[in-house]
């Protein structure tokens, strides 16, 4: 590392891609990736998903993920589910690249630049707090892509070549608009932080463009659209997304977005008092960037007459600011208490790294914490998973309890992206696509409707479920209830056509 060379910095950033891929484990087709995984899978075989397939499709409408993805699959010949492999890891690398040339612009030893660099890797699944969010997911995202993208932009605008930034932004964009447009925005406080001015006419001027910024922002915003009134279906899906309603936040959920801020603000004074000016001025943009968004998502989550504005979960901004956090944190530990020691560094090391695998391995304990292509999983819900999807016709409609995503043991394994096949909407997953898809509000809540008391069913709901809706199979619990001919099952579950 001493020799700050370009493959020894290439050889380090790959050794701890794959220590934080391994801490933080791989899961496709998990939670957002029932809708991702679902849509690349239908751009590679339009015979997928005859039925409701609005329910990833709409929302892939804003980026650009699955064609790509798809793209990528036809040109390479790379099977699908080893393409999303390799893209997380490439994405994962992309972060973590990103992070140490940030580092490297605001530390000067390579001590403090690989400490942050590894505790941004350990800390892959760090929860951002009150956002339901994870500093990277443990599937292919198009967030991971994005953040990777932005990241790097960010290290670009540090090392004073503000136009290399925008490519990468517009790409980050075109990935993940919400995240980017977040992206963009540090970018430019960022920016003006870099400004080489004396530091309390930069932060007045700061105060005056947040300002000036809040009143163009609240001047683009279409009040027909947010002042629209919302129908009790979209209410209903809402309402099962506690984390949206900011002023319902628990006490340790304002802390952790509260914290931040002060943190750099500390910061920021503490390294102009010491002369190390890229820092102060980095600490100083984020400290900014905290103040804005959290005062801008403040006023847009208040009014109840803005509810339509509730999904666009300006919150989400800390993700970016935790990544920075944990960079820095990682930074500093390097530079004042890690050193030179090997004893220090191995006990870092282990200490990070392995609490987060702990707290992963507890978290998915019914399923492989490395879900690797071609690998069986004794999973009862995957293994019935694999069945449907090599033995049932690519368009069978399925019904299945509405709560599976959160039942015992399924780890939150998406049915429809891992058996390649329609089902009816569900009320975990599917409720949160109605929240950014309002005009899906209908069909959820009465295929959900017709669902309730799944526990319950009998053979005659699920004939009733089949006039209605057309479903001509189910996966249900084993035992089956009595005259629901199965075709397969094993000790927790069964696939049965629906007479």
């Amino acid at each position: 590392m001493r020799r700050h060379s370009f493959y020894c910095r290439l050889l380090c950033v790959l050794l701890f891609t794959l220590v934080g891929f391994t801490v933080m484990g791989y899961h496709p087709g998990l939670e957002d990736d029932g809708i991702y995984l679902a849509a690349v899978k239908a751009r590679l075989n339009p015979a997928l998903f005859p039925h409701n397939a609005g329910f990833f499709r709409l929302q892939l409408q804003a980026t650009i993920f699955d064609n790509v993805i798809a793209g990528f699959v036809r040109f390479t010949r790379i099977p699908l589910p080893w393409t999303e492999l390799l893209w997380q890891l490439a994405s994962l690398f992309g972060i973590l690249w990103a992070c140490h040339s940030i580092a490297r612009r605001l530390f000067p030893h390579a001590r403090a630049q690989w400490a942050g660099v590894a505790m941004v890797a350990a800390m892959f699944t760090l929860p951002v707090s009150g956002t339901a969010l994870f500093l990277a997911d443990q599937h292919l995202h198009p967030r991971n892509i994005a953040a990777a993208l932005i990241l790097l932009a960010v290290s670009r605008i540090l090392a004073a070549k503000p136009r290399q930034a925008i490519p990468l932004l517009i790409a980050a964009f075109l990935m993940h608009p919400l995240m980017a447009a977040l992206g963009i925005s540090f970018s430019v406080f960022l920016a003006l932080a870099m400004v080489d001015e004396v530091h309390a006419r930069a932060l007045s001027w700061s105060e005056r463009s947040l300002a000036a910024g809040r009143g163009k922002a609240a001047a683009l915003i279409p009040l027909g659209w947010v002042l629209e009134p919302a129908s009790p279906s979209w209410l209903q899906a809402l309402n099962t997304r506690n984390y949206y309603y900011l002023y319902q936040w628990t006490w340790y959920e304002w802390l952790g977005a509260l914290a931040p801020p002060l943190l750099f603000w500390s910061l920021w004074r503490t390294a102009e008092k010491h002369g190390e000016r890229p820092l102060a001025r980095f600490a100083l943009a984020v400290f900014a960037y905290c103040v804005f968004h959290q005062c801008l998502a403040m006023v847009m989550l208040a009014p109840a007459r803005w509810v339509r504005l509730t999904p666009l979960q300006p919150m989400r901004y800390l993700q970016l600011v935790y990544y920075f956090m944990a960079l820095l944190i990682g930074c500093l530990l390097g530079k004042y208490w890690l050193k030179t020691s090997r004893w220090r560094w191995a006990v870092y090391l282990l200490a990070v790294n392995g609490g987060m695998l702990a707290w992963q391995l507890t978290s998915f304990s019914s399923s492989p914490h490395l879900e690797l292509p071609e690998d069986p999983s004794a999973n009862p819900w995957l293994e019935a998973f694999a069945w449907v999807r090599a033995n049932t016709p690519v368009d069978a409609y399925f019904a299945l309890d509405p709560y599976y995503l959160a039942a015992p043991g399924e780890d939150y394994h998406s049915f429809r992206a891992l058996a390649e096949r329609s089902q009816l909407a569900d009320m975990v997953k599917d409720a949160s696509v109605v929240t950014q898809i309002p005009e899906l509000a209908p069909v959820w809540a009465r295929q959900v409707a017709a669902e309730k008391g799944w526990n319950q069913f009998q053979l005659g709901d699920f004939e009733r479920l089949k006039a209605e809706f057309g479903v001509d199979w189910a996966l249900v619990s084993y035992p089956q209830p009595p005259g629901l001919p199965c075709a397969w099952h094993n000790s927790s579950l069964a696939v049965c056509r629906i007479p």
